[in-house]
């Protein structure tokens, strides 16, 4: 037994928060008791390395390497891709991988190579094995991008799973992203990073981790190119990351170094190399093509924990069409439930639901319910009845339903890990929509078990199918809300076939853009979690998944005017654009901030709405490239270790870029420009990159600067598509792309290319078809000219 335990169960008891306090704590013992039931115990370990090469069987794409207590399968894909496991292991069973295994590339040669190793030579990489088990990625010229050291593995001397351990080196001058969702980043500092998703049980700032996405995805960015690697076991890992340092020309650089160490599962690894735009599009082709949102949800949407009753609702939106503020979407807290209770409205609060959500659709606001994924484990609790019927819940290692305490009180957990559980949840998604629903959020879904101590989740020994697999949550933990996630977009596709379905979820895994996106979960009201707010965006799109954005003022407290504006300035440039509150924490409406931040606010939102076609454009290509809306602003230039240093800056798509405010009290601030000219899209005035300069940032906007040459889709004044083109410089030419959207349809419209021109004074803009140029079928307007 645990001293601190102890106190913290004394503590709860006396806390004044009886009811629930007594029940987590009786959760927490039971826990315990599970698991020390459950869980095999860990006795004496035996070490293995691989040992010797001792033969060598090619195959389609690479071949096997046999060492002497191991063996090693390499195959490259046709897209490039690279994998490699060991001890046998494939590339299937995997929840990251969508749509099976890419076919191998078949011009791929396995060579031997020097000093008795052997070498995978294909057309974008060259893989190099030592004879002693050492993989080592490099570019077609011979550079060096990675090196993976001779694994090892704890093996228990009676048998279970083994624990292995991966250190790697890169270039000295390498920089980390990604690993999910990070308060801390978008680089990757010097630290130990788990790999376990978590409820802090509190409003998180950039110190704390893990957090709600966790992945063992790394994007690594350095001089002699880019690569991502990621290792494909969902159990409990952490990742120590070591930047390397340069030796100022003495020769003595530092290589950068990471080791990962995981509690189980295969040691197997993918590795996409190339430009960041040929790395993430790689990494989709793979993992699957994100998730296309309905055009209503790249608008702006307005949520809170304690809305309480349709006329609260009503009194919101009022208060939006008053002031004559765009409004796409009401989302609805646990406390629209009726007694917490998922799936089920609390009739005396809103009593009209359907008719609510009807009146709000007419005028182009939808209805967003909140789904967790606990079932009050009560009599007469439908959703509990017939998951019952159809054996849903997680049990444990005896047999029994695990019990556990969330917002209802006394609760179970589907298994999501099972087709036939994912099959029952997806349909009670009906009741939602016939509640008049059109999105849902997923929260809750690390799953969150309340315990007054240790970890407030599943005990690690209950069991899930995992496929048909069969083991315990060590395993499925952190591939429980990407489960989650598909049973409810499958269901959604089969109730509403004809609507893109609109979900995101708190907690997820690799390939979780496929069924949606994500949201910061609960940041600190401070100017901490604004800049964190920033880098969790970033740092998930380099991990595949594009669509995020962070709770608009902070989950809790009540942020001060300015830091409320200048977060709601940065959210009108994220994909997620949504105000959110706990419910002790302070208003969020814009008109609670006093009229200079309503008017301020107002000119952020109208230019959201202006820039929604530019929105929807930039979901049409992440779900065909994989590449996220919101780019660091290295993303076309990696070797530029300015702009890889920059983390206060962000491209939105290739045409802007945005200089949040993260300060206070500042009206002005830095910015670093990439490589070309670009434009202030207030001022009009041009400035010239690579380069640094200092602009005005006041009170009544943030720096968002436009790349010359660029097309950019926009919503017209009379509200028809327009195109805004910011000149290009004298004698070059600009361009972009448009995909014009059908609203919620699954229509795959086709790409539209323009080209735009400098002709003496005038800009001539053309749009460029198979059969040749035309006139653009939109009104241009031209702006940059002076």
């Amino acid at each position: 037994m645990d001293g601190r335990d102890l106190v913290r169960s004394v503590s709860v008891v006396g806390s004044g928060r009886a009811a629930r306090g007594l029940r987590t704590m009786r959760a927490a013992w039971r826990r315990r008791r599970i698991d020390a039931v459950g869980l095999p115990p860990r006795g004496a370990e035996r070490a293995r390395v691989p040992g010797q090469v001792t033969s060598v069987a090619p195959g389609p794409g690479g071949g096997v390497i046999r060492f002497s207590r191991s063996e090693l399968r390499i195959t490259v894909a046709v897209n490039g891709a690279v994998f490699w496991g060991w001890d046998g292991a494939g590339p299937q069973p995997s929840y990251a991988l969508a749509g099976g295994c890419p076919e191998p590339d078949p011009r791929v040669v396995l060579e031997p190579d020097k000093d008795g190793g052997w070498r995978v030579v294909a057309e974008r990489v060259t893989v190099t094995v030592s004879r002693h088990g050492a993989v080592e990625v490099c570019t077609p010229g011979g550079v060096t991008l990675r090196r993976d050291l001779p694994p090892r593995w704890w093996e228990p001397v009676d048998g279970g799973t083994a624990r292995w351990m991966q250190r790697s080196e890169v270039a000295a001058d390498a920089r980390f992203f990604g690993l999910g969702g990070r308060a801390s980043g978008p680089r990757l500092r010097d630290g130990t990073y788990r790999l376990w998703n978590t409820d802090p049980g509190r409003a998180f700032g950039p110190g704390d981790d893990p957090l709600y996405v966790t992945m063992p995805v790394q994007l690594v960015v350095a001089d002699a190119g880019t690569h991502l690697v990621f290792h494909d076991s969902t159990w409990d890992g952490t990742v120590v990351l070591r930047e390397g340092e340069e030796g100022a020309g003495s020769g003595h650089d530092r290589a950068g170094r990471c080791e990962l160490r995981m509690d189980g599962g295969p040691l197997r690894c993918w590795v996409m190399v190339g430009t960041p735009a040929r790395v993430l599009h790689t990494w989709a082709s793979l993992t699957g093509a994100p998730a296309l949102p309905p055009a209503w949800a790249l608008g702006h949407q307005h949520a809170r924990w304690g809305f309480g009753s349709e006329q609260e609702v009503r009194r919101i939106v009022a208060g939006y069409q008053e002031r004559e503020l765009p409004l796409d979407a009401v989302h609805l807290d646990i406390d629209h439930y009726d007694d917490h209770q998922v799936f089920t409205v609390d009739q005396e609060r809103f009593p009209k639901l359907p008719q609510l959500a009807e009146e709000l659709r007419r005028d182009g606001i939808r209805l967003v319910s909140i789904v967790d994924p606990a079932v009050k484990a009560v009599p007469g609790n439908a959703v509990y009845a017939s998951g019952s019927a159809v054996d849903a819940f997680v049990r444990d290692a005896s047999g029994r339903t695990v019990g556990g305490v969330v917002w209802a009180g006394e609760s179970v957990f589907p298994d999501f890990t099972h087709a036939r559980v994912r099959k029952w949840w997806g349909a009670l998604y009906e009741e939602r929509l016939g509640q008049g629903f059109a999105g849902f959020w997923h929260d809750m879904n690390e799953p969150t078990s309340f315990n007054a101590f240790g970890e407030l989740t599943l005990p690690r020994s209950a069991r899930h199918a995992l496929e048909g697999r069969g083991g315990d949550h060590r395993e499925a933990h952190n591939v429980y809300a990407l489960c989650m996630a598909r049973a409810g977009y499958e269901g959604l596709r089969e109730l509403s076939p004809g609507e893109r379905p609109f979900l995101f979820s708190r907690s997820g895994w690799a390939g979780m853009q496929r069924y949606g996106g994500t949201w910061s979960g609960d940041v600190a009201t401070g100017w901490p979690g604004l800049r964190a707010s920033l880098s969790l965006v970033l740092g998930l799109g380099l991990c595949g998944v594009p669509y995020s954005g962070p709770d608009v003022g902070g989950f809790d407290g009540s942020p001060s005017p300015e830091l409320y504006l200048r977060w709601f300035q940065l959210g009108a440039y994220l994909p997620l654009f949504r105000t959110h509150a706990s419910l002790r924490a302070g208003r969020r409406e814009p008109w609670e901030f006093g009229t200079e931040v309503l008017e301020h606010a107002r000119v952020a939102l109208l230019e959201r709405r202006r820039l929604l076609p530019y929105f929807m454009t930039l979901a049409h290509l992440a779900r065909r490239t994989g590449a996220p809306y919101v780019r660091p602003l290295w993303w076309g230039a990696p070797e530029d270790r300015a702009l890889r240093d920059c983390e206060d800056t962000f491209l939105l798509g290739d045409a802007l870029l945005v200089a949040p405010v993260l300060d206070p009290g500042a009206d002005r601030r830095a910015v670093q420009l990439p490589r070309g000219r670009w434009y202030d899209t207030v001022t009009e005035q041009a400035y010239e990159g690579p380069g640094q300069v200092l602009v005005d940032a006041p009170l009544s906007r943030i720096p968002v600067f436009a790349r010359a040459g660029a097309v950019i889709p926009v919503r017209g004044a009379d509200g028809g598509p327009e195109l805004e083109v910011w000149a290009p410089a004298r004698g070059r030419t600009g361009g972009g792309l448009v995909v014009p959207d059908a609203g919620v349809a699954w229509d795959e419209p086709e790409i539209e290319r323009y080209v735009a021109r400098r002709q003496g004074p005038r800009v001539v803009v053309t749009r460029e078809r198979e059969d040749g140029s035309a006139e653009p079928p939109f009104p241009v307007r031209v702006r940059g000219l002076g």
